[in-house]
């Protein structure tokens, strides 16, 4: 198991995170798995413009929505980490950004092969996670308790590390905060409680749980939290 790093000082855009631990400049082909809605990915394009970019992602109502308008350089794909229809060794990067827990626990081992497989002799995997911890957290987990697939998560790298078969070694580790600002209750609910690609069974009991935990924390200008997140930086094996 890893030390735990101590935590820098508030990070308002996680790319500057990824450029202070890799050269950007050398990365050709990237993939992220769970992508989302790839909005740091369409940033990081267009400081890097030679890069060229996968998005998986599971949710179908948002794959649509990432191949209706497709930046240059970007392709998207339907798919779970565990199943990536990509040939061997045709990625120096791939990227988990608060989705390595989304995946299914009993599948997380797998996913961690399939990402080992794609990768080219040194190239890294960049795996970002929410700790489970701080106020936010304390009103999501009302709703989503999600302690069981973080620390899952965690067990499965631990596991890939341990194994030396592909991911050789972390090269790198560091803990930051996210700023999160939420206008009011009603921002909260649509962004947090109703994803596209989770159905969090919600009833008016639960909903007004959640709203007496989330309004002490607003003011005039809405709620501002900070996320702990935790970055986990890996290396393939050369030559495997």
């Amino acid at each position: 198991m890893t030390h735990s790093p101590a935590v820098s000082a508030p990070v308002t855009n996680e790319l500057t995170v990824m450029q202070d631990m890799l050269s950007m400049d050398s990365l050709n082909h990237i993939l992220e798995l769970g992508c989302g809605n790839a909005r740091l990915a369409q940033e990081l394009l267009t400081r890097y413009p030679n890069c060229r970019y996968i998005g998986m992602e599971v949710d179908e109502r948002q794959h649509a929505l990432n191949v209706t308008t497709p930046q240059e350089g970007m392709t998207f794909l339907i798919g779970g980490a565990q199943t990536i229809d990509l040939p061997d060794q045709c990625c120096d990067l791939v990227l988990m950004l608060k989705s390595l827990h989304h995946v299914p626990i009993p599948e997380m081992d797998k996913a961690l092969q399939e990402i080992a497989r794609v990768l080219r002799p040194d190239g890294h995997l960049y795996v970002s996670e929410p700790v489970y911890a701080g106020a936010l957290n304390d009103v999501v987990r009302l709703y989503n308790d999600e302690g069981v697939v973080r620390a899952a998560a965690q067990a499965a790298l631990d596991r890939a590390l341990a194994a030396r078969e592909s991911i050789r070694r972390q090269v790198a580790e560091r803990r930051f905060e996210m700023p999160v600002h939420f206008k009011n209750f009603n921002d909260f609910e649509l962004r947090m409680m109703r994803p596209t690609y989770a159905d969090h069974r919600l009833d008016e009991t639960k909903i007004e749980q959640v709203r007496t935990t989330f309004l002490p924390h607003c003011g005039t200008d809405g709620a501002h939290f900070t996320r702990p997140m935790h970055v986990r930086l890996f290396q393939r094996k050369a030559g495997s």
